[in-house]
Formats: C-alpha cells, structure tokens, sequence
C-alpha cells in the first residue's frame, strides 16, 4: 500500500506533465523510489533526497544526501536552476520550507509524510508559505483511503513496468530476529534504504 501512496500521490495531487522539474524527498524509502520512477517514466527531470548517499540505484537525473547539505535552499538552487514543477513531500520540516521558494509559478506540492517531525514535542513551524500565493503555486494533502477507487488501475500500471524492468526497488535485508531492535530504531535515523526487511530464517 505504500507504493499506492505513491501513485496516488504523483498522478491524482501533481498533475504531471512530460518535461516537469520533480523533486522526491526521502527517495531511499519505499514511496520516494517509485515516485521518483514513475516521474522517470512519465518523461519527468528527477532529483531525489536521501539521508544516505543512493548512488543513483534508481535511475533519477540526480540525488543527494541532505545530511551532507549545510544549506537545503543552496542545494535545491543548484539542482533545480529553473525550478521546481512538483515536490512530493515525505520528510516536512527544514525540507518542506527550503522547497517552497524554489517552486516554479503554479508549481504542486503533494504532501505524504512528515518524518523530520516524528517524535518531536514541538514540531518545526513552516516560514516560506508566502511563496505559495507569490507563485500561485498549490500544496495539497492526500489519504490513500480517498483514492481506494484507483487500486486496480495502480497495480495494473506498476505490475506491467515491473515485468519490464522499468520499476524497480531496494530492500534493507537484515539477518536474524535479534536484529529486528535495531533495525526498527534505525528507521528513526534513516540508516535503511530501501524498505526494512528482516530475515528470521530461511524456513
């Protein structure tokens, strides 16, 4: 159902188009590495955000770390010098505000996760809203729930290009349920990439 939140989210909030400029955050995780891939596939230019260095096992245009970025607005400018058309945001916070001044004029944000807030007893206030009005730009929400109607077209579209080697994704295999501790506390870290999968035994 993650992947759905995915397709969901690219095709029914962003509205995109061939040739649009499209950012994913978390791309390491399950629903940043298809949409990243469903953009590439849709003609998009793609460059995805990750709290590890991907080495671009996706296919995206580009990726960075953003642990290794002092200044998120910097690196955004220097990835998308025309712009942003669409964010899908799964991380919110610091992210989330560095990307709304970089928006193109009626740019889309679709909103999926917030995970820089998880946890936080005073999660971080959001500063660049403005930009949404200067550029006309929209910033949308979404629930899988309200979208339940389109899951037979998602698996249909995803199982097809699966078969063709044209989706592909990453797993964080661990060995053993006396990893599973610490594989679960290193999703708050974002030590994985890919999804966190352990592996209790071979039968």
């Amino acid at each position: 159902m993650l992947g759905f939140n995915a397709y969901a989210g690219f095709f029914e909030i962003c509205s995109p188009k061939k040739g649009k400029y499209v950012f994913a955050s978390a791309a390491s995780g399950v629903i940043g590495q298809l949409v990243g891939q469903l953009a590439k596939l849709h003609g998009c230019y793609v460059v995805g955000s990750a709290g590890t260095s991907q080495k671009n096992k996706l296919g995206f245009n580009e990726d960075f770390n953003c642990k290794e970025e002092l200044d998120l607005d910097a690196a955004l400018k220097r990835y998308f010098q025309q712009g942003i058309d669409i964010y899908f945001d799964n991380v919110g916070g610091d992210m989330l505000d560095a990307a709304l001044p970089n928006m193109r004029i009626h740019g889309r944000i679709a909103l999926c996760g917030a995970v820089s807030q998880f946890g936080l007893s005073k999660p971080h206030g959001i500063h660049n809203l403005f930009n949404l009005i200067i550029k006309s730009a929209k910033m949308e929400g979404f629930a899988q729930h309200n979208y339940l109607h389109l899951y037979p077209r998602f698996l249909e579209y995803v199982i097809g290009y699966y078969k063709q080697g044209k989706i592909v994704y990453i797993e964080d295999m661990n060995e053993g349920l006396e990893s599973a501790l610490a594989a679960f506390v290193g999703l708050f870290s974002r030590k994985n990439v890919g999804k966190q999968v352990i592996h209790v035994a071979s039968e």
